[in-house]
């Protein structure tokens, strides 16, 4: 199974992402590690972070392993691209938006965060609200991480991908 993660910075993708792998025994894809990568070796970032992940993705799922897919996702055109991932390979797919309906404890995940990947500059607050971010145009799990802790979440998502 592909499982597609998406959501505005700071709204728990990774933390979420992390806790599902360690579940399921998934494979982790996470997009801001690839865009990271690319940036240390000089390159300008465009689609190819998305385009290296949907490559490293397809091989995993076609070793039979879950894929679980990290990134903002916040267009209907990559959206598109992990469902094709997953259409070739021959998977299931689940998108699940995760959000943060506390604007204030979002916030302030936003601004108190550390970086785990050497080098990335995370955003600030400013950089979030002002973020370009297509409304979904189909139907996905929808995860409030304002409701409880990563394990909770976790629950509540394998509930949903029952």
């Amino acid at each position: 199974m592909l499982i597609v993660l998406g959501g505005l910075p700071g709204a728990g993708k990774t933390t979420i992402a992390r806790a599902l792998a360690r579940r399921l025994g998934a494979v982790h894809v996470r997009i801001d590690t690839i865009e990271q990568a690319l940036r240390s070796l000089g390159k300008e970032v465009g689609p190819e972070g998305y385009v290296i992940g949907y490559g490293v993705a397809a091989d995993n799922l076609r070793l039979g392993r879950t894929v679980i897919a990290d990134s903002v996702n916040p267009v209907k055109a990559t959206r598109d691209a992990w469902r094709d991932v997953a259409a070739r390979a021959g998977v299931r797919v689940s998108e699940i938006e995760l959000i943060c309906s506390d604007k204030a404890a979002h916030r302030a995940r936003v601004e108190t965060r550390t970086g785990d990947i050497e080098g990335l500059k995370q955003p600030t607050w400013q950089d979030v609200v002002d973020r370009d971010y297509e409304a979904w145009d189909r139907p996905r799990i929808v995860i409030d991480t304002a409701t409880g802790s990563a394990e909770q979440i976790v629950d509540e998502l394998l509930r949903n991908l029952a």
